[in-house]
């Protein structure tokens, strides 16, 4: 049995790319960091720090296509589509469903002026929303019960798990028969389109995708388009060879990359706009391929790159309800950065705890009986 980066399992000789099970993780990690210290920049990007960390997304979409495509595209001989799709929604769904409940959970304590609408929300019209976020179905306006415009008012970043399950549905139906050639054309394409968002973006960055306003879609669909088909068309044309230290050079990389300051200010916005463009279509590649081509050695380094892996997804399905009821805390109380390190840090240690539990527990033993029951 050979498990792949997406968590899929198959019984042949495959390659295993623990590196990219790490870089899951190093990404995952650092949209935590990210999230927590969001509060204190007031809303001004400018001030945030580990400042691009909201391109851990993008590195996401980017891995999900090369691995979708290492795990699938020589088995469509073999594989029926609602075999493909048993074994996505087996391998996404569980977390969703642990998500949104949490999300249920903490609700009511978020209760501040940051979160207008959650104090009149009726307890019915909140479950409503959580059983509409079990199947990902995105809400309205009408159901908007936390007054941030997002499609997940209980776990805001599922948004990009539904952007997720379009692209596995796009490549299932159309991109895995496409040659490489007009998959060229496509990255190209959605590659000038990225650069257009971000150079030409209001607040200078790719930032968005997690409404259903049309603005917000078209943002998604952008920010999905270059990276997902860059993945597929990177593992197609994908040259393997050695890279020795292959983690510890792509690991400093990308958290270097997701940590660097905003580039330009407030009138020359343009310029952090390249800046993502550029990461997101010449760095992040680079730095799957640097992963790809490595191996690991030792025993510690093993483990610690299966840890970081097998916990990504839990930690940022799971991590943003924690968050909405920290920075309900820190509005409340007009708490500063210096004040809540403490307090931050508990919050973080909570993410990593929570994610930690909900796989070992919940998510692993679903996974597994469902694959008896449905594969």
């Amino acid at each position: 049995m050979t498990k792949i980066a997406d968590g899929s399992v198959f019984s042949d000789s495959k390659k295993h790319f623990e590196i990219l099970d790490g870089l899951r993780g190093v990404a995952a990690i650092l949209v935590v960091l990210f999230r927590i210290l969001e509060v204190f920049s007031g809303g001004d990007h400018t001030k945030q720090l580990i400042n691009h960390g909201y391109l851990a997304v993008d590195f996401f979409f980017l891995l999900s296509g090369f691995v979708i495509a290492y795990a699938y595209d020589d088995r469509w001989g073999r594989m029926t589509l609602s075999g493909f799709f048993k074994r996505r929604l087996i391998r996404l769904h569980p977390m969703i469903v642990v998500g949104m409940t949490i999300g249920a959970v903490c609700f009511y304590y978020g209760i501040s002026e940051m979160f207008p609408v959650i104090s009149g929300t009726p307890f019915w019209k909140m479950l409503l929303v959580m059983v509409l976020g079990w199947f990902l179905m995105p809400v309205p306006g009408s159901l908007d019960i936390r007054g941030w415009g997002e499609m997940y008012p209980l776990n805001g970043p599922a948004w990009s798990l539904f952007f997720e399950y379009i692209a596995n549905l796009v490549y299932a139906l159309v991109l895995r028969r496409l040659s490489n050639a007009i998959m060229w054309i496509l990255v190209i394409i959605s590659g000038a389109a990225l650069i257009h968002l971000a150079v030409m973006s209001p607040i200078g960055d790719v930032i968005g995708g997690w409404s259903l306003e049309p603005a917000q879609l078209k943002i998604g669909f952008t920010r999905l388009a270059f990276p997902f088909l860059g993945g597929i068309l990177l593992r197609r044309t994908f040259v393997g060879g050695k890279c020795s230290k292959a983690f510890l050079m792509s690991s400093i990389l990308l958290v270097a990359v997701l940590a660097f300051p905003r580039v330009g200010d407030h009138e020359t916005l343009w310029m952090n706009g390249i800046y993502d463009s550029l990461i997101i279509i010449v760095v992040f590649p680079v730095i799957v391929y640097i992963g790809a081509n490595g191996r690991v050695k030792g025993d510690v380094a093993q483990r610690l790159c299966k840890l970081l892996g097998d916990i990504s997804y839990p930690i940022y399905i799971t991590h943003f309800p924690i968050l909405y009821v920290f920075y309900a805390w820190v509005d409340k109380n007009k708490i500063t950065m210096e004040d809540s390190v403490g307090t931050a840090s508990l919050v973080f240690a909570l993410c990593l705890i929570i994610s930690y539990l909900s796989l070992k527990f919940y998510d692993v033993p679903v996974r597994k009986w469902l694959s008896k029951r449905f594969l």
